[in-house]
């Protein structure tokens, strides 16, 4: 009996399994496929860190600032030297100039008829002396200033540089901090900068670097300032004379215009104010020649050849009558 029931359960068993087999397989699900192009993700570099070079401050030149009055300083309405522009130069045809020489004069500002440069007056306009007129408008940025080493206005010169030239460079030092210790029982110091200040009585002397041509066209002959160039003298310690040298050259018909701002100082000509502008072009002022292209092949000052101080002056009063009986010889009587 039993025999029999485990023969009819192992022929279930048999069925069942069968059947399992017989079953169809169910399909797996489609995989999904991306039809779109995979874009590499861009690499985010961090920049590096620039640290930032500290700011110097660029050295300028120490003017005082014009303090403008609050009230009338004259009962004259207007003011004519202000007012006025400088009237442009004739045109010279190169075909025309049928004689040229360039000219270097040094005008010695201790003489009397060149007091009004070392004028010590200040106007709304700020200091009257003529070389703080020059430094205010290289400080401005007005002209360009060119390095003295040379007439030809080749390099030009920064106005830090200038400031450097004037007073040497700047000095830090260390010192008692009397804000913060008074009584200096505490022995606290501070840095401070120091420089030397710029004593402009010893600009003694100006330069001027002009050609006189004589013009076929109207028949005259015509002078024209090329450049100026303030002179340092340099003294020894006991007071005595060393030597001078020019600080910067600057272009002077750059400069014209704003010297036709500027009134010079005369109190012997109360009808007619002149302004510097006129100062120069009516000559008004004393000067002796130094160098010229007269019989010079070797480009030399008068000082390269001649050492006597008298001669020199001489020799430059014959280069002017030289000139001068050039412009005779071309009339007839």
């Amino acid at each position: 009996m039993k025999g029999i029931l485990k023969l009819g359960l192992l022929c279930v068993a048999v069925l069942i399994g069968v059947g399992a087999q017989a079953q169809p397989k169910r399909k797996a699900p489609p995989k999904k496929v991306n039809t779109k192009k995979s874009v590499p993700k861009a690499k985010v570099e961090t920049p590096p860190v620039v640290v930032a070079p500290p700011v110097v401050e660029k050295d300028t030149i120490a003017l005082a600032a014009p303090e403008k009055t609050r009230r009338a300083t004259t009962s004259v309405q207007g003011d004519l030297v202000r007012d006025k522009t400088p009237l442009a130069y004739d045109h010279i045809r190169i075909d025309d100039q049928v004689y040229k020489q360039i000219v270097w004069r040094e005008l010695n500002v201790r003489e009397r008829i060149n007091l009004p440069f070392v004028y010590e007056a200040t106007e709304d306009n700020g200091s009257q002396k003529f070389f703080n007129i020059l430094l205010r408008h290289i400080k401005d940025g007005d002209v360009t200033a060119f390095s003295g080493v040379n007439d030809r206005f080749t390099t030009p010169l920064e106005v830090d540089a200038i400031a450097t030239m004037l007073a040497g460079k700047k000095t830090v030092q260390r010192i008692p901090d009397v804000a913060n210790d008074p009584t200096l029982s505490l022995g606290l110091m501070k840095d401070t900068t120091i420089r030397n200040d710029f004593d402009d009585r010893t600009i003694t002397s100006y330069r001027l670097k002009e050609e006189w041509i004589f013009d076929r066209e109207t028949s005259r002959l015509v002078v024209r300032i090329l450049g100026i160039a303030p002179v340092k003298s340099i003294y020894n310690e006991d007071g005595s004379f060393r030597d001078s040298y020019a600080l910067f050259w600057l272009f002077y018909p750059d400069l014209r215009p704003y010297l036709a701002k500027y009134e010079a100082y005369n109190p012997r000509n109360m009808g007619a104010r002149m302004s510097w502008e006129e100062i120069f072009e009516t000559r008004y002022f004393g000067s002796f020649i130094y160098k010229s292209t007269i019989n010079n092949p070797f480009d030399k000052p008068l000082a390269g050849y001649i050492n006597d101080p008298l001669m020199r002056l001489l020799e430059g009063d014959n280069i002017k009558e030289e000139i001068f009986n050039w412009e005779q010889d071309q009339w007839s009587y």
